[in-house]
């Protein structure tokens, strides 16, 4: 059994992971039956991650602030990657305005669908006020709720906390963190099992068919992710590092994006982003702190999701939409995705929030959740995949070993 154990781990996981989105492809499409039967494994695995990430954050960022000893001359890089979370969500939602301009598309069947009920902002006030209550929510609460801003919050006033215990204390804390890190890599390492269950599941009970109506839209969608993905993030990179910024990105998009686009959830794919990390050599102290913060604020996908969703609708219902609607639309895109949850489907509920900008009814705004969720097999998966990604990649570019 070691040896099997051993010459699987000797494989890697990405070139499995590949292996197993070949099979579930053939499995879904060609015997449906045994393909959502394998759905399984994918909730096993998708389960497994939901479950470890908010212990391993909390862990992990208590951790580091209560063993961190600073050393003079040592740049603190965390504020250079939030103005690049920030950069990179605000141009994902002016690329997607652009985008809807050049590309004006329909939605099918809008105005025949039944409205969804479902709760969601209806002002940026509400938005900015969830965010600031989430920030002082009971830890136990935050913990068992996978709120990342209150497990932030604690970790970081119990790391603080902890750095006038004693040595041995802050031992016992560290050794916890790296536990919890082991426990992570060991359900990483079945993460070619999981994508087979997720792929075959999905193909089984959705196929292919019902993308076709919406292809415009997943064009216009899906395009200006890759846009961001492989043209104006390297940029911001570039402009960051002044180095070649692609064998950073393809790294990335290659092990972390593989994992988030069948996960579709940035706070599931935080512990495959903090493995990355550490193969990346980056600064424990710093990506321990950024990445669960990214997986809350860096929502670049989620922005264009808002955007384009809502001009869609606006282009639909023929409203006329001015140079400045569009951009204060971009900009408001920008603020409420950081408040997109990082679960599946999260960013699909502020799109009444940038409906109510051209005075779209709210009735009309739920149909076009209940659109996105038809389409989120593609949208949601790419849209998690430029998120999730983004996170690491801002924070090697940040770090002293890739930053000029």
């Amino acid at each position: 059994m070691r040896k099997i154990v051993d010459t699987y781990l000797s494989v890697g996981v990405v070139p499995l992971i590949i292996l197993g989105l070949i099979l579930g492809v053939l499995t879904g499409w060609l015997v449906p039956s045994v393909g959502a039967s394998l759905g399984i494994l994918g909730d096993i695995f998708v389960g497994a991650l939901k479950a470890v990430a908010p212990v391993l954050v909390f862990c992990l960022v208590m951790s580091a602030i209560a063993g961190y000893k600073s050393t003079q001359g040592e740049t603190k890089p965390i504020k250079s990657i939030l103005i690049l979370y920030m950069m990179g969500t605000f141009l994902a939602a002016l690329t997607a305005v652009v985008a809807s301009f050049v590309f004006p598309t329909e939605i099918v069947g809008l105005t025949a669908q039944t409205a969804v009920e479902q709760s969601a902002p209806k002002t940026l006030k509400e938005v900015l006020t969830n965010l600031l209550m989430n920030l002082v929510a009971n830890p136990i609460n935050a913990l068992a709720n996978a709120n990342y801003m209150g497990i932030l919050t604690w970790a970081i006033l119990i790391g603080f906390a902890l750095r006038g215990a004693t040595d041995t204390t802050r031992q016992v804390v560290m050794d916890l963190a790296g536990a919890i890190t082991n426990v992570v890599r060991w359900i990483i390492a079945i993460a070619p099992f999981g994508i087979l269950g997720l792929v075959a599941s999905t193909v089984a009970k959705t196929g292919f068919d019902v993308l076709k109506s919406y292809r415009e839209l997943l064009q216009v969608l899906v395009g200006c992710m890759l846009f961001i993905a492989l043209v104006a993030n390297p940029l911001i990179v570039f402009l960051k590092t002044r180095k070649n910024p692609y064998p950073l990105v393809i790294a990335c998009l290659r092990e972390s994006g593989i994992a988030a686009f069948f996960t579709r959830s940035s706070a599931a794919n935080i512990p495959v982003n903090m493995n990355l990390a550490r193969k990346l050599g980056l600064n424990e102290d710093t990506y321990s702190v950024s990445i669960p913060l990214g997986a809350t604020i860096n929502m670049a996908g989620a922005a264009i999701t808002i955007n384009v969703l809502t001009l869609a609708a606006a282009h639909t219902l023929g409203i006329e939409v001015s140079f400045g609607s569009a951009l204060l639309l971009a900009i408001v895109g920008a603020v409420s995705a950081c408040g997109a949850s990082g679960v599946a489907g999260g960013s699909l509920m502020l799109i009444p929030l940038a409906c109510s900008l051209f005075n779209i009814p709210n009735d009309v705004a739920m149909q076009v959740i209940a659109i996105g969720f038809i389409i989120g097999v593609v949208q949601d998966s790419a849209e998690t995949t430029l998120n999730s990604s983004t996170d690491v990649l801002f924070t090697a570019a940040a770090d002293p070993k890739y930053s000029a």
